[in-house]
């Protein structure tokens, strides 16, 4: 079936467009790509843009753009959406343009959130530069990197009918938890190229839309020196660094100035359709990804056993 090839593109909304540029640039190691009153543009590779940043008060997503191989894939994309009762409008030139696409249609998932297929997503004129890397971002055929979204309720037979049965997501695993009693974390992961997973889903208690964006680079010392940098800068952690069990992403987790994370890793898992098996984990974390405040309270218990 013809659906989706990668993860292209993600549209924000922010309240502080100077705090972003500061942290997606000084921080994270992206490129400016452009810059205007209301808005910024973020390179992490050869493309245009990989993050669009506008200024406005919800501070959360507004849109994911998915590619699609060509206009014909868009065509029979739209007519299978279409033809199972889904809202697909075709979007216009200006739009296209501000996207920096030759085609783009919009629709909504089950959660109500914002989705764009497009067509021709353009390279930048100019090599992508970075001052802060050593290595570069794994982009190229496993798209931006990947997010977690919020299923806020919904049935997950619901937004997987969406995914997978309409824009051609594969499962690639599930992790259940328990994290405390009564308290359990349902992941589901889904991906539309060899990158383990493209999105994620998670019925979680979050007041974002999205729970985190992953950025991947090609060198772990470049995980290190960014751990360092938002440290020095004071930008809070969500989670320390860490390993995921099913896509074997070494990580470490800090909070964005709009409040949801950026997952900053190395060595991602890259699936082979022939051979992968599908399986539930009962794990979020092989090691570390520890909340900042477990590891001040574990720090300030050692601290007073050494004062005795």
């Amino acid at each position: 079936m013809t659906g989706v090839k990668e993860l292209a593109y993600v549209v924000y909304e922010a309240s502080s467009l100077d705090d972003w540029e500061h942290f997606g640039v000084s921080l994270l190691g992206m490129q400016l790509a452009g810059k205007s009153a209301d808005a910024i543009a973020l390179r992490t590779d050869r493309k245009a843009h990989r993050w669009l940043v506008r200024r406005g008060p919800a501070d959360d997503l507004v849109a994911s753009g998915y590619e699609v191989a060509d206009g014909a894939a868009l065509d029979a994309l739209i007519e299978r959406l279409t033809a199972a009762g889904v809202d697909v409008a075709e979007g216009d030139a200006d739009l296209a343009a501000s996207r920096a696409v030759d085609r783009i249609a919009v629709t909504a998932d089950p959660m109500g959130n914002r989705v764009e297929l497009v067509t021709g997503f353009a390279d930048a004129p100019d090599p992508f530069h970075s001052d802060a890397l050593l290595g570069e971002f794994v982009t190229g055929a496993g798209g931006a990197g990947h997010h977690v979204l919020l299923s806020k309720g919904v049935a997950r037979e619901t937004y997987l009918e969406f995914y997978e049965g309409l824009l051609g997501f594969r499962i690639s695993d599930r992790i259940v938890e328990e994290l405390a009693p009564g308290a359990v974390a349902d992941l589901i992961f889904l991906r539309c190229n060899p990158r383990h997973h493209s999105v994620a889903f998670g019925d979680m208690p979050h007041p974002k839309r999205t729970h985190h964006f992953m950025i991947e680079v090609t060198d772990v010392r470049d995980v290190g020196m960014a751990y360092d940098r938002c440290m020095d800068a004071g930008q809070p952690f969500e989670m320390t660094l860490g390993m995921h069990p099913n896509d074997h992403m070494f990580s470490f987790y800090v909070r964005t100035p709009s409040g949801f994370s950026v997952e900053y890793g190395w060595g991602g898992l890259l699936v082979d359709d022939d051979t992968w098996q599908v399986k539930t984990l009962d794990r979020l974390h092989s090691w570390g990804h520890r909340p900042p405040e477990v590891v001040a309270g574990l720090l300030s218990r050692a601290s007073g056993k050494d004062a005795l």
